[in-house]
């Protein structure tokens, strides 16, 4: 324990998603030590953050406008919606250069134990941009987890009866892991979604 407002400043680090006690020390550390420059320059970034940015009032990426630049880019296959569980996962998408439709972005994942279910995240926004029929393919891109799949079927239910064709991003094996170091689930689902070596 450290005296005063190192320790508030350590404790403040410490709920940052990620960061343990000992990372939120040596973080606190390092801005001690930093020129006051740097830290001023730092304190102004994450203020004018939380002035600035909202989420988009479609798709619930975040924007600095009104309407992220992936809502507002007329280019983008409207036909086409991946609906993902947070903003982050939008950046890993695009990054791929593989999708070119629009995005829906939940907040999240059904979880019961922490108290989250579908009212909790944007279920409700999502239905209104699938009723005009502009939309005919709902891609699935929640995590390979428990509380994905479970976001991935309840979606699926929900969905199934309007017509819409469902899929889900597809979940395998690794490019350069190992056989031995898979897990059941991975395997699993690895040999599911073989396809041809032609």
């Amino acid at each position: 324990m450290y005296e005063g407002v190192v320790q508030d400043l350590i404790d403040e680090l410490g709920r940052l998603p990620g960061v343990g006690p000992k990372s939120a020390q040596r973080i606190a550390f390092h801005l001690l030590q930093a020129e006051a420059v740097d830290v001023r320059r730092l304190a102004d970034v994450l203020i004018e953050v939380k002035a600035r940015v909202k989420f988009c009032s479609i798709c619930f990426n975040v924007s600095e406008d009104e309407q992220c630049r992936i809502c507002r880019d007329e280019r983008r296959d409207p036909s086409v919606l991946c609906v993902v569980e947070e903003y982050k996962d939008v950046v890993a998408i695009e990054r791929t250069r593989e999708f070119r439709g629009r995005y829906h972005v939940l907040g999240g994942a059904i979880s019961p134990i922490d108290g989250i279910g579908p009212d909790q995240l944007h279920v409700k926004e999502l239905m209104p941009r699938l009723a005009d029929g502009t939309v005919t393919e709902v891609i699935l891109a929640t995590d390979p987890n428990l509380e994905g799949e479970a976001t991935a079927t309840y979606l699926t239910r929900l969905l199934s009866p309007m017509g819409l064709r469902v899929t889900r991003l597809a979940s395998g094996l690794p490019v350069g892991g190992d056989l031995e170091y898979a897990d059941e689930v991975t395997l699993g689902r690895a040999f599911a979604g073989r396809r041809s070596a032609q």
